[in-house]
């Protein structure tokens, strides 16, 4: 083995062995980037080992990339969109579509599942926020399900899975990280947006038929309830008022980047107000509120850049001592042609979803192999919403899955970790399908940025 594949092999290995004792990992990230650069500079200073590593080239270029980050103008819609979601969730939203929607839903069989799908779907669509939105799910589903008498595994699986669309549907931060790494205008923000719509919309299509199927058959596990209310004009009334103003929020967001109205960065400005205006129209803002939705919109926000500092070290690192040749090699050296690569990747991208965030794994993983995939003359935005659809599923695989630990944080008593895994299962497996349509059918995700952007 050449000293680069040992070195870069070595590298990784320390990287997943500090971050499963338990340190944090934008300090793992950083650390274990400086080791091997002093490790790099010893042996090329005191061995003159055949590699190409420089410490001025490497470390030196360090405070331009970071300042680089940091000043990006796209990075603004980050905590501008991490607002907006934490906003909405202190509002009432979310409560009001609930009563409002189970009432219309509730006679149905499955009507309580399948009115948290399209809570789910909204709040997606509106906050981005995959934490919130499990925690917000859960609180107000969970308990009304155990009433109604559903099976603990698909009340828990529902409310835990739909949270986490939250990442794929746009506005998503996680495609806002993805544009910004692949660094190519063929897979701006706006188009990754666009890619994503259909699959996302896809999934909670999906997710709704498994509940109406498993309802049919089934009949125990989410069956009608005994008593409904009638659904009166008013009742009406009260769902038009909870649908429309997450419309208006999403139509206006999302509206005004397609349309090239605003840059991404503007239209995160604009749904961080829409939010907050909202807020104020459903008499939830006071300074309390605010006060705490800065906080955590700042605590988000530093977690996140956090990490995007020390894997900006590690990967500055890891390319000085030839890791992108490394992996280039490795990857074309495959004996499968493009499809057998790219099955390759997105499959070790879902192994490595059981143990990493998707975070590193978008900050670190996907910088390294995208330049190698687009090089074999894959659609760039077919593969940004394929990685895209593999991280979502490592948000519910254990034993790193963060939505498995937020819903498990709100569960009712009777709820056990067992009724956890067991409800997430199939939509794992719905998640993977969905997966497998769109590689197979790349028009579900390039369809609609050719139509609004052209020709890709």
């Amino acid at each position: 083995m050449e000293l680069e594949t040992l070195l870069v092999v070595a590298m990784f290995a320390s990287f997943m062995g500090l971050l499963l004792l338990g340190f944090p990992v934008a300090w793992v990230l950083a650390g274990t980037g400086l080791l091997f650069a002093l490790a790099g500079h010893v042996l090329v200073e005191q061995f003159d080992a055949n590699l190409w590593f420089t410490w001025n080239g490497t470390i030196g270029v360090l405070d331009a990339r970071i300042f680089g980050i940091v000043a990006n103008e796209l990075m603004v819609a980050l905590p501008l969109f991490i607002f907006m979601g934490i906003m909405l969730d202190r509002s009432g939203i979310a409560e009001k579509l609930m009563h409002s929607l189970v009432r219309l839903l509730g006679p149905l069989r499955g009507g309580y599942a399948i009115t948290v799908v399209i809570v789910g779907m909204l709040l997606a669509a509106s906050t981005g926020i995959v934490g919130a939105s499990v925690v917000l799910l859960g609180m107000l589903s969970l308990g009304p399900m155990m009433q109604a008498s559903y099976s603990k595994s698909l009340a828990v699986g529902t409310a835990c899975s739909v949270g986490t669309l939250g990442i794929l549907v746009p506005p998503s931060i996680m495609l806002v990280l993805m544009a910004d790494r692949l660094g190519t205008p063929a897979a701006s923000v706006g188009k990754l947006f666009m890619g994503a719509l259909i699959p996302g919309v896809m999934l909670g299509l999906m997710y709704v038929l498994y509940i109406v199927l498993l309802a049919w058959i089934k009949k125990d596990a989410a069956p009608a309830p005994t008593y409904s209310e009638r659904m009166d004009a008013r009742a009406w009334l009260d769902v038009i008022g909870a649908v429309v103003p997450p419309m208006v929020l999403i139509v206006a967001v999302l509206g005004s980047i397609f349309m090239g109205i605003a840059t991404t960065t503007e239209a995160s400005a604009v749904g961080a107000a829409g939010a907050l205006l909202m807020a104020l129209l459903s008499k939830r803002l006071n300074l309390k509120v605010l006060q705490e939705s800065l906080y955590q919109t700042s605590r988000t926000t530093a977690f996140i850049f956090g990490i995007f500092i020390g894997a900006t070290v590690f990967a500055a690192v890891l390319r000085g001592l030839g890791g992108d040749d490394v992996i280039r090699d490795a990857i074309t050296g495959l004996p499968f042609g493009t499809t057998g690569i790219m099955i390759t990747i997105l499959f070790i991208t879902f192994l490595l979803g059981f143990f990493l965030d998707w975070v590193e794994i978008t900050l670190i993983i996907l910088p390294l192999v995208a330049p190698v995939v687009f090089s074999l003359g894959v659609e760039p935005v077919w593969f940004a919403v394929l990685f895209a659809l593999c991280l979502q599923t490592s948000f519910l695989t254990p034993p790193v899955g963060f939505a498995l630990f937020y819903i498990k944080g709100v569960c009712p008593p009777g709820i056990t970790t067992r009724h956890i895994y067991l409800g997430v299962l199939p939509f794992i497996a719905l998640q993977l399908l969905g997966l497998v349509l769109v590689f197979c059918y790349e028009p579900l995700a390039t369809w609609l940025p050719t139509r609004v952007y052209g020709g890709l």
